[in-house]
Parts: structure tokens; sequence; C-alpha cells
């Protein structure tokens, strides 16, 4: 965009009528070094690039600006499209009077002896002709200012690649899809963008690659499957800043008054290395290593600290949430279940009964579930035994029924 010959237009007008012709889109101005942006657009090229904006005074006005040198432009531009922006670059171009007045003298100094033979033929003024380019030359010229500005114009206007999915966040997933391991071609990975970043590779389960090489299986499947915590409703921010509370045994309420992450540095632990959560609740002070998940799902803000707690370290503060997660398969009664300190070692332990399926082996339970199931009545028999039996039970039921020999009795 080049001022008008008059000059009579200031920065602020210009920005003002181009802003009018393209609302939706954020205006470069380059003046002198630099590019910059002014009032609403400074505050978004501001958000998006963080820089920092300032108040300058701008044709006598006092206005919000941000600038950066011309030479970054190639950094900041991609940035600005990736966001999901509309550019326009405002390019500042010499003045029209002083182009026609170097050609003008150019001409005279070339052409000097000639024009003292044609002046006294001339009946008008030799300004008159100086006044006006040949047709040919002003059409040449808008010709090529046309097809820069459109050149500028159509590079700004690039938009990004569409996004394959939106989550129920707004975030943009883009760039989904599978790719073969250079140094172990028998290892294939999932990988994706969200809002430009990129997420850490994923190998894929081989069913997961046939169905997806097949087009069986989506992108959005692919995400579900491999960054679920990803797609999940993020909690409000309030959540991490304030402290959670937790029902405790008799409905007591627990406070969670610090909780994070940290990674074991002492050598002589068996963790060493590993990620771990860390909570102070109600006065009590606990660790335990973050599985995956829940490292996930607390950094990408999808659980409160709370319901990690009640996750994590539900067991060790004897929480009814924790035990309600355990039940046994249906056709399991309580009464098959026996929970009774075994005389050969003298510890707790569990077992359940089913009946022609067989007896299960006994299992040793903790110490913080006895005291949920004896003390603080949190835990029930049956969430006792699901705990620790649950998948044997099911493993049993689902197996040949045992035959069972009756003995024939003989009188004597």
């Amino acid at each position: 965009m080049k001022r008008k010959s008059e000059n009579t237009d200031g920065i602020l007008e210009q920005f003002a009528k181009i802003k009018e012709k393209h609302p939706d889109a954020l205006l470069l101005f380059r003046i002198g070094d630099t590019y910059q942006s002014f009032k609403e657009d400074a505050v978004k090229a501001s958000t998006i690039l963080d820089i920092e904006t300032r108040e300058k005074m701008v044709d006598g006005k006092e206005v919000r600006s941000v600038e950066f040198p011309h030479h970054a432009i190639d950094t900041y531009l991609p940035k600005l499209v990736r966001a999901g922006m509309r550019i326009v670059i405002c390019e500042q171009l010499e003045k029209p009077q002083e182009i026609e007045k170097e050609k003008s003298q150019s001409t005279n100094e070339a052409d000097m002896p000639r024009k003292k033979k044609e002046q006294a033929a001339q009946e008008e003024p030799v300004k008159s002709v100086k006044a006006d380019k040949p047709a040919e030359e002003k059409k040449t010229e808008v010709k090529t200012e046309t097809k820069s500005e459109q050149g500028q114009e159509a590079k700004a206007e690039r938009k990004p690649r569409e996004p394959q999915m939106v989550t129920v966040n707004g975030d943009k997933v883009t760039h989904g899809h599978a790719y073969q391991s250079k140094t172990n071609p028998e290892d294939w990975y999932f990988t994706a963008k969200i809002n430009g970043e990129q997420l850490k590779p994923q190998k894929m389960d081989s069913s997961d690659l046939a169905a997806y090489q097949k087009k069986e299986m989506t992108v959005l499947q692919l995400m579900e499957r491999y960054y679920p915590t990803k797609l999940m409703q993020r909690v409000p921010d309030v959540a991490f800043q304030v402290a959670n509370v937790v029902s405790g045994p008799e409905q007591r309420p627990l406070t969670v008054d610090k909780f994070n992450v940290y990674k074991e540095k002492d050598e002589q632990r068996p963790d060493f290395g590993r990620y771990k959560f860390y909570a102070e609740v109600d006065g009590q002070k606990m660790s335990t290593v973050a599985s995956r998940q829940d490292l996930n799902a607390y950094f990408d803000r999808v659980k409160t600290p709370g319901e990690l707690v009640e996750k994590n370290f539900g067991e060790r503060l004897h929480l009814p949430s924790h035990y309600q997660q355990f039940r046994l398969p249906e056709g399991v009664e309580a009464s098959a279940v026996r929970i009774a300190k075994d005389r050969s070692d003298n510890k707790w332990k569990v077992s359940a009964d089913l009946g022609e399926h067989g007896r299960t082996d006994k299992k040793e339970i903790s110490f913080d579930d006895g005291f949920a199931l004896f003390k603080t009545k949190t835990a029930s028999r049956e969430q006792i035994a699901a705990k620790y039996l649950g998948e044997d039970i099911k493993t049993m039921l689902n197996g040949p029924v045992m035959s069972m020999e009756k003995s024939q009795s003989m009188k004597m």
C-alpha cells in the first residue's frame, strides 16, 4: 500500500482506511527498518508473538503499538499465519513526486542538445511536457506496482493448513499421521500437532497400524487411543490455585493443601529417576510413583488435584471413593468372601469360594485396606475381595467347571 501523491494521509489515517477494506486482517506497516502494528492489531500481535506493546506518538496522537525488526519478518509472519490470522503487509514506497523529479532530471541531462532545438518550435511551456509521463511508461509502472501488491497480499493471505479435528477445548489438531521408524523398520509411530506444537510420537500397536492403513481408523480414533487427555475437557485454572477438598471417612472433609510433581533424585531408592506425585492432605505428607496416564492428566489439566489425590492416595487416606470403584462380578455373593488371619504367618488375607468353579488363592491385604475395613468402615468385604481377587475370579468363572466326584460312603 502506498501513500497518496499529495502525502496528506498520516499513518493512522492509512491504518483506518486499510482496516475498513480488510476488517478481519492484521495490518503490518513497514516503517524504516521495522514492521509496526497499531491499536487492536498491536494487542493481537503482542499476544501471538510474545512482544510487549508500548504507547507511541504517531501523527501527534498516543496509540498502542508493537514493532519488530524488518529482517525478522520470516520468523514472525509464519507464527501469525499459524495462529489463524490473515495478514496485510503495507510497504512504504517512494513519493511519486520524487520519482517524477528524478526521472525528469535524468531525461534533461541526456537529451539537453535535442531539447534546446525543439524548445523554439514548441508553443506550449516546457513544464507542461514535464508534468505528464508518457502513457506507455505510466501503464508499465501501474502494472508493476499492482503485481507487486498482489504478490504481497497473496503471500500474507496464505491460509494455514485446515485442522483434521478440533478438540472440545477448541484446540486444532493437524499433521496427524503414522510414520515408519528409520532405525527399526518394524516399528511405526503416530504423531500430530496441536495448535502448531508437535506431540511426542507414540509407538503404534500393529492392529491399529493395519486399520489406519486400510482407512478403517481415523485420526480422531488414533488421538483417542494415543493422546486421550488431549481430547478431554480441561478443568478451570482456579482448581489448581485454591485448596481442593475430598470426602474422607464418615464424610469428614479433607483439605488438599499441596499437590505437585517431582522426579526422584535419590539414587538409593528403587524408583530413582521416575516421576512422582507429592501431596499434603490434612497434615499428612505423601508421595507415590505417578502413572503415565495420570501425569498426562495433570499436565493437560483435565483432572483436579483432588481427583488425583483420590486415585493415587485413596487407600492411604481410607477414602470411600477409592473403594467404590471395586465390584465383584455378577453372581458372586458376599457370603463367598472370607477375610481372616492366616495362622501360618499371622497376616490378614482374603479368599473367595466360587463353588463348582473352585476356590481362589489367599491374598494378603495391606494395612491401610485392613484399617479401612475394620476401623473406618469405608471399605466392605466385597470391595476388598474385588480389589485383590477381581481378575482371578473373572478367569475362574470363564474357565471350565471343575468335576466334583463324590465318594460313596461305606458302612462298616
